[in-house]
């Protein structure tokens, strides 16, 4: 399948689409190639694009005062990823979206995603679901910041991720849990089987 069909696909697992409905989606999403490092949102800019991952993974994240990246989340194929808020409100963004992998993505920008509400409402539908998913996902993650220790966020990142575990560099999850990559070793030591991708940015 290209990146398309793998976007329609998707949307087939929601709800059912007639052929002239996935023609009209067709018609408003763009595909993208996206190198390593690559970065598709910078801050200060406004974010304008939903980007599905058709094709390997990227992660968002903020950088804090002293220069010091925090990631925020990450997605891979089958998975979303936007500044939500700044996508909606059209104010610049405070974070950064960059391909961890060479990747393909089809994005959708504001006008084309709200033609789409209008003209096909079950569409409208699937992405309440999943603005609501991502919502559940940083409230539980806020939640886990202050009421659970690093093995524990370690494990819901497992739950969360079960696919990236070995696909990303230490460094990466570790700035995502909040905790060194030597810390992270150590977690991840104590689990049967581990071999440590060690960190390659």
């Amino acid at each position: 399948m290209n990146s398309t069909e793998l976007l329609l696909a998707y949307f087939q697992k929601f709800l059912p689409f007639e052929k002239e409905e996935q023609e009209l989606i067709t018609t408003r999403v763009t595909s993208r190639k996206v190198k390593r490092r690559q970065v598709i949102l910078q801050e200060g800019f406004v974010c304008r694009h939903y980007s599905f991952v058709a094709k390997g993974c990227f992660k968002m994240y903020g950088v804090d005062a002293r220069g010091t990246a925090h990631n925020i989340q990450f997605a891979a194929e089958n998975d979303w990823i936007a500044d939500i808020g700044s996508f909606h409100s059209r104010k610049p963004s405070q974070l950064f979206i960059k391909a961890i992998e060479p990747s393909e993505i089809i994005q959708i920008e504001q006008q084309d995603l709200y033609f789409l509400y209008l003209n096909i409402p079950k569409l409208d539908r699937i992405f309440k679901v999943i603005v609501e998913n991502k919502f559940v996902e940083l409230q539980n993650r806020l939640l886990q910041s202050f009421s659970s220790n690093a093995d524990e966020r370690y494990l819901s990142f497992l739950e969360q991720y079960p696919h990236l575990s070995n696909r990303l560099p230490n460094t990466q999850i570790a700035s995502y849990l909040g905790i060194t990559p030597e810390f992270l070793s150590k977690i991840r030591g104590k689990r049967p089987g581990h071999v440590d991708y060690i960190n390659l940015g």
